[in-house]
């Protein structure tokens, strides 16, 4: 007698039982695939159109990810001169200048605004003191160097000539040049000057002394944005003359009658403090607007400005980039810039690609900006063992 053959079971069955056995039994993570991922392309690094590289290899990529968390640099720890002094450089001037950190480190010079700022102590503070032997001056007429507020024998080339005189005086055979603003001018007409001398530039804030630079920030374009600031800059001037400020502080600030020289330099400086910061700061406007300092940086800058910086040409600057294309650069420029706006920094970066331009997303012209910061301490640490 055949045995009888037990059915199959049918597909809900075959289901239900191994939704159980899924149920009892240990999960195991799938084995991975064999399959080789196809090799990423490599990205250019540059454009090929333009040579120069992407907008997001700027800071705006990166400060996304220090928004997530990363911390921001931070300037190093006040220090306080090994050595200081002054050094005669004519028969009228003579110019202060100190030496901090490492005196057997990488030397560095800084290179302050204005012209006729004068150093801020916390210049020292851009670069690792363990590291680099930093040099700061004060420049003809301004901070602590005499006779203040002098505009004789005060020009672009007199000050490239000081800052070679202050090299050999220290003997020291090349250093890495840092400057903002119109230091930034100056650290280009002396490295294009004396290209042998520069190991690298750390700049911030460019400005090339070109006139629509000057008129932005002194007749019209700037007076768009801080209407309220500009009213008190605007009413030293009669209305007859407000076609050109810059002649009428000129010959305010040159004049005999001290009342109005002082009355006009606290003007024109209170403006430029108070543009000078994302977020308004009221420690460097009082700073500003202090007698002595605002006639200093008022006097000089009229001056420089009236006379085009003492350039050949207004374009003197971007031309002559091919003799120090080959020297390491760094560009750091707030993408807020007012004093200074950032189409000088990219016409820059447009004549020389190979500078490292890092675009600071939330930061205006100061150096002391926590974005600027970050990015410049970020350049001299890696410019230090080189």
């Amino acid at each position: 007698m055949k045995k009888k053959q037990s059915r199959p079971a049918s597909r809900a069955t075959a289901r239900t039982s191994a939704r159980a056995a899924t149920r009892t039994a240990p999960r195991v993570a799938p084995r991975p695939k064999s399959r080789t991922a196809p090799a990423r392309p490599k990205r250019s690094t540059k454009s090929r159109a333009t040579g120069l590289r992407p907008a997001l290899k700027t800071a705006d990529a990166r400060a996304v990810r220090n928004a997530a968390g990363a911390p921001r640099r931070e300037l190093y720890p006040p220090i306080e001169p090994f050595k200081h002094g002054y050094l005669r450089v004519s028969e009228i001037h003579e110019i202060y200048y100190e030496e901090c950190g490492n005196p057997a480190g990488k030397p560095a010079l800084f290179l302050h605004g204005g012209p006729g700022a004068g150093a801020d102590r916390r210049a020292r503070q851009f670069f690792d003191p363990q590291h680099y032997r930093i040099v700061v001056f004060d420049q003809r007429g301004c901070g602590r160097s005499r006779p203040s507020a002098s505009l004789v024998e005060n020009t672009t080339w007199h000050l490239v000539a000081d800052i070679e005189r202050l090299r050999r005086h220290l003997g020291i055979e090349r250093w890495l040049v840092f400057g903002g603003s119109w230091g930034s001018t100056l650290a280009l007409a002396y490295s294009e000057a004396h290209p042998e001398r520069v190991t690298e530039l750390v700049l911030r804030g460019i400005f090339l002394l070109r006139y629509a630079e000057i008129r932005w920030l002194y007749q019209h374009g700037a007076s768009e944005i801080f209407p309220d600031r500009w009213e008190a800059y605007r009413e030293v001037i009669p209305p007859d003359e407000r076609d050109d400020y810059l002649r009428a502080y000129h010959q305010r600030l040159t004049g005999s009658d001290q009342r109005t020289a002082l009355a006009a330099a606290r003007a024109w400086s209170v403006w430029e403090a108070a543009t000078s910061f994302l977020y308004s700061n009221p420690e460097n406007i009082r700073k500003w607007s202090e007698d002595q300092f605002a006639l200093a940086v008022a006097r000089i800058e009229c001056h420089y400005f009236v006379n085009r910086g003492f350039l050949r040409s207004e374009t003197q600057l971007l031309d002559d980039i091919p003799r120090i294309r080959h020297i390491p650069a760094t560009i750091v420029q707030g993408r807020y810039d007012i004093v200074c706006p950032a189409t000088s920094a990219w016409d820059l970066h447009r004549a020389w690609p190979e500078a490292d331009l890092r675009l600071v997303p939330d930061a205006g012209h100061s150096a002391f900006e926590p974005g600027n910061v970050h990015e410049l301490v970020l350049a001299t640490d890696r410019y230090r063992s080189r």
